[in-house]
C-alpha cells in the first residue's frame, strides 16, 4: 500500500475501510503512471523547448534548450526520470502539468536533481513562461 502507517491510521479515523485506503493507493499509483506518461509525451518532440531554469548563461529568465528526451519511472507516487538536453542532463524527482490547451500539456514543471536542484517550468513555446 502507498500510504505510510500513520496516513492510514488517519484515514481510517476520517471514516474509510481498508478496501477504500486500498482503492485510494490504487488511485494515487495509477495517477503517478499517468503523469508519468503526459510528461514523456510533452518531452517526445525534438526541438526547443524554453524554461526559467535560472542558468549562469541566462540573461532574461529565459532560457532555450535542445531536449533530446525525458525518461521517467514511478513507484507508487514517486516520479522520478532523467531529462537530457543536447550535450548534458539531469536527473528528475518530480513533474506535473501546470496548464494544457485542450487536453495537451503547454507548461509542465520538473522538480530536477543534483547540479541544478530546483524546480523549473518548461514550455514549447516562450510566451507560455
Amino acid at each position: 500500500m502507498h500510504f505510510d502507517p500513520r496516513t492510514q491510521a488517519a484515514l481510517r479515523e476520517v471514516g474509510l475501510s481498508t478496501t477504500e485506503i486500498e482503492r485510494a493507493s490504487e488511485h494515487v499509483v495509477e495517477q503517478t503512471a499517468e503523469t508519468a506518461a503526459t510528461l514523456e509525451a510533452f518531452f517526445a518532440d525534438d526541438g526547443t523547448y524554453y524554461s526559467d531554469a535560472d542558468l549562469a548563461h541566462a540573461s532574461d529568465g529565459v532560457v532555450s534548450h535542445e531536449v533530446q528526451f525525458l525518461d521517467t519511472y514511478t513507484h507508487a507516487a514517486d516520479l522520478r526520470g532523467y531529462l537530457r538536453f543536447d550535450g548534458w542532463g539531469v536527473p528528475v524527482e518530480g513533474g506535473r502539468v501546470l496548464d494544457e490547451d485542450d487536453g495537451t500539456p503547454t507548461l509542465v514543471e520538473l522538480s530536477l536533481g543534483p547540479t541544478v536542484h530546483q524546480r523549473v517550468r518548461f514550455a514549447r513555446e516562450e510566451a507560455r513562461l
